[in-house]
């Protein structure tokens, strides 16, 4: 099986889960949005899924493709500096990154956009390498 995301990391962004972080790591964004409008279901969804990351690392392995580009590392540049586009130079998209880095990541819509899809496109990179 593909070691594509850590579990460590996972329990990290579960410190601030109740804003999502974990699960749009793990590939979960239409949960992760309802956590970050609702403080992780009042804090309960939060508190449950301190139990439900390693399952959810384990299905984050089994979808996502493993090759050259990390998923940690892309991430932490999205999460970090994604305002800046570091996270697409890093993937080798190289005119999208220039373009974030001169309007603030589309003006915020871009970074929140690759907070939806960035595990799909580092996998779709992955298979192509």
């Amino acid at each position: 099986m593909n070691n594509t995301h850590s579990t460590l990391v996972g329990y990290i962004l579960w410190i601030l889960g109740f804003t999502g972080a974990h699960r749009f790591y793990f590939g979960k964004p239409i949960t992760g949005t309802l956590w970050f409008f609702t403080l992780g279901l009042l804090g309960i969804g939060w508190l449950i899924d301190v139990f439900l990351i390693p399952a959810m690392d384990r299905q984050a392995d089994a979808r996502f493709n493993a090759g050259p580009m990390d998923y940690t590392l892309g991430w932490i540049l999205l999460t970090f500096l994604g305002i800046f586009g570091i996270h697409r130079m890093m993937m080798g998209k190289w005119l999208t990154g220039i373009l974030y880095l001169l309007t603030a990541g589309l003006f915020g819509f871009g970074y929140l956009y690759d907070y939806w899809t960035l595990n799909d496109q580092i996998s779709d990179l992955n298979t192509q390498t």
